[in-house]
């Protein structure tokens, strides 16, 4: 079916939604199966959307399993092979897929959708899809209000994060926990690793660490932390800032929480991030974006993400605000929060340069905002995400590349990219799930080990200068050379040092220094 044709009730009555398949779009099943939900709806009526991370399938065998890629199930969870058997399905077994939605009802002619509806119209899987139909659309089936059931959520808690109680929907007796607005929605799946995590409550266990140390090693550490984190935040954009620019940055970051997100806010941070404005044109964009390389010999562009269309910007970023400010007054996880609303920042693009340290900078500004990180202490995020480049490049690139094929674009004069085609969508409505979990990846790395140690650190370096201290009366910019000196040579001072800076050290004491340290900083 050709995707710009609009899809009649009678050519979706006459259409077979099953397959049976050993490979869908290059991905191999665990086993021959027979392919449901929302992966066959996307394939048979050509919907322009990537096919979803993970995929449901009937065995033919009686078992059910899963894997990264695919949800298993056994036949007698196979739905009747229609459009209505198989939505119902997704519903209740795959969640709700608000890309998907859009996509379906951009696709088929409102009257086939009053139809499915009118099939069982007191189910509650026909009042979630009349209710997303009218939710998405903003406009009205020629459907009377309901007069009587109770209430169901649109969203099934158990598949994914809902936003707490939610409103009701007199009209379809539905309560929409939806975790956003119509213009940003990201919805993350429930899974085993974000399960463990939330259980784990990270953020008490860090505030119980906090609390045990010194209020003078802790204030060190943020300082240490904040500036560390700075320079991570330039370093994954490729550049080497001086100390006086990542201090100037860090300064701005401890601030995080402080200020309301704001249009204004952010061109404030773009003002601070992007220090050289001669060649960089500032503000919200007014033309394409796109993340990637240009062709060395033709200059044509070859796009690794494709941001949103600028004429989409205000309705996207006022959309992010809005469920931002809805998901910070609410009970919802603090770095849920911030993996939807950072990452949706970074694939929106808003901004020529500067997007990702201010993307960065949202996830402090959330988990403060939240309190879920503690008073006087930073999570080094970037510090984090440094050490796992690679891991956040694959989570990035788990969004962007599958969009690719989706985004219809021509080269202008000047070897940007024009985007011709709708594509907001895309950025309303994406799969937060990975993002969530690279996220708390990077927090459980930051608390379990980075944060321990430079308390650790800052704790033996007092002890360490104590007994230089009372040995030598060394000055202090002295004793930091000295420490420094050992950090850089594993506990050993070179000869260059021996014979410059600390000459009038005799043999004995260096030995007796270098054992020391040892004692100190290497054997515990």
């Amino acid at each position: 079916m050709t995707k710009n044709k609009r899809i009649s009730r009678e050519i979706i009555n006459a259409t077979q939604f099953s397959q049976e398949i050993t490979v869908f779009h290059g991905r191999e099943a665990p086993e021959k199966g027979i392919l449901v939900g929302y992966g066959v709806i996307i394939d048979v009526l050509n919907l322009a959307m990537p096919i979803p991370g993970k995929l449901a399938l009937i065995s033919e065998k009686h078992r059910q399993y899963q894997n990264p890629e695919w949800s298993v199930f056994t036949p007698r969870h196979r739905p009747p092979d229609t459009l209505y058997g198989n939505l119902v399905f997704s519903l209740k077994y795959e969640g709700v897929n608000l890309l998907f939605f859009k996509k379906l009802f951009d696709q088929v002619e409102e009257q086939a959708i009053e139809s499915l509806v009118q099939n069982e119209p007191l189910s509650q899987y026909s009042r979630k899809i009349w209710f997303l139909y009218e939710w998405l659309m903003q406009k009205s089936l020629n459907l009377p209000d309901l007069k009587e059931g109770n209430y169901i959520p649109l969203i099934d808690g158990n598949l994914q994060y809902t936003m707490g109680k939610g409103i009701n929907s007199s009209r379809h007796r539905i309560r929409n926990n939806l975790p956003g607005t119509i213009n940003f929605c990201p919805l993350i799946n429930k899974s085993e690793k974000l399960e463990e995590y939330i259980k784990e409550d990270l953020s008490e266990k860090t505030a119980g660490f906090v609390r045990n140390v010194h209020n003078d090693i802790l204030s060190r550490t943020s300082a240490f932390l904040l500036l560390r984190d700075s320079k991570a935040s330039f370093n994954i954009e490729g550049e080497t800032p001086s100390n006086s620019r990542a201090i100037r940055w860090g300064k701005v970051m401890g601030q995080a929480g402080n200020r309301p997100l704001s249009k204004e806010e952010l061109l404030r941070l773009q003002q601070i991030v992007i220090e050289n404005t001669r060649f960089i044109r500032m503000g919200f964009r007014e033309e394409g974006g796109f993340v990637g390389e240009h062709d060395r010999s033709t200059g044509e562009p070859i796009p690794e993400h494709i941001s949103a269309r600028w004429q989409d910007l205000n309705e996207l970023l006022n959309g992010l605000m809005e469920t931002d400010d809805k998901l910070e007054k609410s009970e919802f996880h603090p770095v849920l929060t911030a993996a939807m609303i950072a990452f949706g920042f970074l694939f929106i693009h808003p901004f020529v340069d500067g997007n990702g340290r201010i993307h960065r900078y949202l996830i402090h500004h959330i988990l403060a905002k939240m309190n879920f990180t503690p008073r006087g202490i930073i999570f080094p995020v970037s510090a984090a995400i440094l050490e796992r480049i690679d891991d956040y490049r694959k989570v990035l690139e788990s969004y962007s590349h599958p969009l690719l094929d989706f985004i219809e674009w021509k080269t202008t004069e000047d070897h940007n990219i024009e985007v011709l085609n709708n594509t907001a969508d895309y950025y309303k409505y994406y799969d937060a799930t990975l993002q969530a979990e690279f996220l708390f990846d990077c927090i459980d790395y930051t608390i379990r080990t980075v944060i321990p140690e430079e308390v650790s650190y800052l704790q033996n370096y007092d002890q360490m200068k104590a007994w230089l201290d009372d040995n030598f009366e060394m000055p202090d910019k002295m004793v930091a050379l000295l420490i420094r000196f050992l950090d850089q040579n594993n506990g050993k001072l070179s000869r260059r040092v021996k014979n410059k800076e600390f000459q009038k050290l005799t043999v004995e004491e260096t030995k007796e220094i270098e054992k020391q340290y040892k004692i100190i900083f290497l054997t515990r």
